[in-house]
């Protein structure tokens, strides 16, 4: 069995990179502050990730407060 290091890589967030999510029904603009790799408390929460199956801490732009979010919910702002 391979280690891949992450997935794909297919348009996945990078530290520093501005990102999109739903919110209560609407968008939320913030900052990825940290790719999350590994089973850990992150915003308050047990997150499940792996590198297979990794999971991004991000800083609201708008509370200024951290989520965590899988890379499918996030989108890439320009």
């Amino acid at each position: 069995m391979a280690k891949a290091k992450g997935s794909s890589g297919k348009n996945e967030p990078s530290k520093g990179d501005k990102v999109a999510w739903r919110s209560h029904g609407s968008e939320t603009t913030g900052t990825v502050e940290k790719k999350i790799t590994e089973r850990t408390e992150a915003a308050g929460r047990t997150v499940d990730a792996s590198p297979d199956d990794p999971q991004y801490e991000v800083r609201s732009d708008k509370s200024g407060r951290t989520a965590v979010h899988k890379p499918s919910a996030l989108k890439k702002k320009k």
